[in-house]
């Protein structure tokens, strides 16, 4: 517990107490912002390569639920075919999932940030170079209490999930395969996921402090801007492997 303090919470917060105290104001929210866009800048990498990975194996999809369909009955040969398929086409399926689960310890830590950060005794933690200023004013523009619960921010932060989510959806013609029907299913099942996960970050974001939540609305943001220049021109999805025989 005290590597994690020393070497994630302590420098978010007093990265946020920073920021706070040089901008004008010492408004709450765009110290927020500030703070977002450093740590999305800082793990940016791990972010890229999760992207390509969920979208390699989004357009690896077709080919995937042809070999499971071609080797229904050998579980052997179907794993064999799949291992092989991801070689060939250089795709690690952990690829999406690892940079996913290395980037959890920042969020769990942001979010104490959040809720134990605008305590008096929290500043005991502050570098000796960060001003102390004393009590932190969770007012953003006068108006927006970022302490408490916020509902359009959470609302705003489904809408980027939304986005972000529909980004990796790809739309693929009809396939007349005998691999088509589950190929179909998992298609129905990523709408519903779609619709689902906004409304779970809605659900959850209606209980958390304002702060955590535009913390979570501007990273799924500019995580959507990411998606949205790496798939800037279009992708090729892969063709689906049809008519093969063992």
């Amino acid at each position: 517990m005290q590597l994690f303090t020393t070497f994630i919470y302590q420098p978010i917060f007093n990265l946020l107490i920073f920021f706070y105290n040089i901008v004008p104001g010492n408004d709450f929210g765009v110290a927020i912002i500030l703070l977002t866009i450093v740590i999305k800048a800082v793990l940016y990498p791990l972010s890229h390569q999760s992207i390509r990975g969920q979208k390699a194996l989004q357009d690896l999809q077709p080919k995937v639920e042809a070999i499971k369909q071609q080797y229904k009955n050998d579980k052997e040969k179907q794993a064999q075919a799949l291992i092989a398929l991801y070689k060939n086409e250089k795709v690690n399926p952990l690829s999406s999932c690892l940079p996913l689960l290395i980037q959890l310890p920042i969020l769990f830590a942001v979010y104490q940030v959040f809720i134990n950060g605008l305590r008096a005794e929290s500043f005991e933690l502050l570098y000796p170079f960060i001003a102390n200023p004393g009590h932190l004013n969770p007012l953003s523009l006068g108006i927006v209490d970022l302490a408490a619960p916020n509902v359009v921010l959470a609302v705003l932060a489904g809408a980027a999930q939304y986005w972000q989510f529909k980004m990796l959806m790809t739309k693929r013609p009809a396939i007349s395969t005998a691999g088509s029907k589950d190929e179909n299913m998992m298609a129905m099942m990523n709408k519903q996921m779609q619709y689902f996960m906004p409304i779970i970050t809605v659900v959850i974001g209606i209980g958390l402090p304002g702060g955590l939540v535009l913390y979570w609305f501007v990273v799924t943001l500019l995580t959507a801007l990411q998606q949205k220049i790496m798939f800037r021109g279009g992708n090729q999805t892969p063709k689906v492997i049809e008519g093969e025989k063992a």
